[in-house]
């Protein structure tokens, strides 16, 4: 919260894309007494700032918080709309590797419109 207020302060945060993720989620239940285990089919990923819509939230888990089902998002797609908002059309920056085409987002990705301002 205090990086958000002081980019809003200095009048930095329309112009500042701050992400917060990790690279997995973990289970809702627990493995006994070692804990919850990794889960790479439902986690959360906080954006905010620059071209994000603030409040938003998309997409939504199973009843038990285990796997994505409503607005499934793929890193492809997070890195389509993380380019996106710098500028950057994913699709047009392509290089030939191994006979193939290749993106920055892979031969996958979506910018995620709703969650844009």
């Amino acid at each position: 919260a205090a990086l958000l207020m002081d980019l809003k302060s200095r009048g930095l945060f329309d112009e500042t894309l701050v992400v917060w993720s990790g690279e997995f989620g973990r289970t809702p239940f627990s493995q006994g007494k070692d804990g919850r285990d990794h889960n790479p089919f439902g986690f959360s990923i906080w954006l905010a700032g620059a071209g994000i819509k603030g409040g938003t939230v998309y997409g939504a888990t199973d009843p038990y918080g285990y796997k994505a089902e409503k607005n499934v998002v793929t890193v492809h797609d997070l890195h389509a709309t993380i380019l996106h908002l710098l500028g950057i059309d994913h699709k047009q920056l392509t290089y030939r590797f191994s006979g193939r085409d290749i993106r920055l987002t892979d031969v996958y990705g979506d910018v995620i419109t709703k969650i844009l301002t």
